[in-house]
């Protein structure tokens, strides 16, 4: 039974919109209980009618809070910014926020939709691997470009945005899919700076109520 009045995600382990969305939560300190909704098992349980019914799109994340249903990760973010605005994960300098938020959709929108698990049912087996390296590495050419002139001590200068929100779960991705992340120097070293952090720890895949024992930290 979920807690009234606790704000509950719908979450998957694995799933790199859930874990931007589970460093949001993390880093603005909001306590939340965790619904997972297993992408794989008996076809994907996404595709139940009572999920349908949360999110008719048949993705996670969802994030029940205040009253509503959420679904998509950055417009749950952005709502959480809005609501509860400390620590802000959007600068106040209209100027960096507009590169937050490029940063954010373009692995958002332009990354990650190309590798996600329904994509690559489509492209058959025999491709999947190769399908994934190349539409990452194609992302990642065009981020680790951007990020040269945008950098501080993380995507966008030297506090923590919804960008690397974005960032460290594709990267993860990357790694899963074996994708040669020597090109990309500043990509590394932002992730390695932001896996550091508390909130990217305890968000993280390895440490979920529906992590398998053998994937666990």
């Amino acid at each position: 039974m979920t807690e009234p009045g606790k704000p509950v995600l719908y979450s998957y382990f694995r799933s790199s919109c859930s874990w931007r969305v589970r460093i949001a939560l993390a880093w603005k300190g909001i306590d939340y209980e965790t619904v997972p909704v297993n992408l794989i098992k008996e076809g994907g349980h996404q595709f139940s009618e009572e999920f349908q019914a949360l999110n008719p799109m048949k993705q996670v994340p969802a994030l029940k809070i205040d009253g509503i249903t959420i679904s998509q990760s950055l417009a749950i973010i952005e709502y959480l910014e809005e609501t509860r605005p400390t620590p802000r994960l959007l600068p106040q300098d209209p100027k960096k926020r507009v590169l937050v938020r490029m940063i954010s959709d373009l692995i958002a929108s332009g990354i990650q939709p190309l590798q996600n698990l329904s994509v690559l049912k489509q492209v058959g087996q025999e491709n999947q691997l190769a399908w994934a390296q190349k539409v990452i590495s194609s992302g990642f050419n065009a981020l680790e470009q951007i990020l040269q002139s945008t950098v501080g001590k993380y995507c966008v200068g030297d506090e923590v945005s919804m960008a690397d929100l974005c960032l460290v779960p594709q990267v993860a991705n990357a790694e899963r899919y074996k994708v040669d992340l020597t090109p990309y120097p500043t990509i590394n070293r932002i992730n390695k700076s932001l896996l550091a952090l508390e909130a990217f720890q305890v968000s993280h895949p390895c440490r979920q109520p529906d992590t398998p024992p053998e994937l666990r930290a």
